[in-house]
């Protein structure tokens, strides 16, 4: 049974960078598609970015040309560079990876608990 945990959070300024990073115990990241999910207070959650398990990138409409995905397989991490951010932008972020366990495609969720981003001056 793995774990995923994100961290990096913090509070920045508009305008500033924050890079996150989800680290696994065991090997559920390994050729597996990685999401980042953010949720906003009073709000769904909501996809971010996504890389899979060869390396294409996949970004929501209100983070591209901002955010960057990418994923370290010696290291077993997946990052999100976000850069000019946005008070919008605020949320906890989470890292989340899907692994089939059998033939039949019967899958395991995995997400981590989330690290919190605040953008404010």
């Amino acid at each position: 049974q793995g774990q995923l945990m994100e961290s990096g959070g913090g509070l920045v300024q508009p305008g500033g960078s924050l890079r996150l990073s989800c680290a696994a115990s065991g090997r559920i990241l390994n050729r597996n598609d990685v999401d980042w999910y953010r949720q906003a207070p009073g709000k769904e959650r909501e996809l971010v970015a996504r890389i899979t398990g060869s390396f294409s990138t996949s970004y929501a409409d209100f983070v591209k040309g901002r955010f960057t995905i990418s994923r370290d397989s010696a290291k077993n991490t997946v990052d999100l560079q976000m850069n000019s951010l946005e008070p919008e932008d605020t949320a906890v972020y989470y890292c989340h990876t899907r692994v089939v366990v059998n033939v039949e495609g019967a899958a395991v969720e995995y997400w981590g608990k989330g690290t919190l981003v605040t953008v404010s001056s």
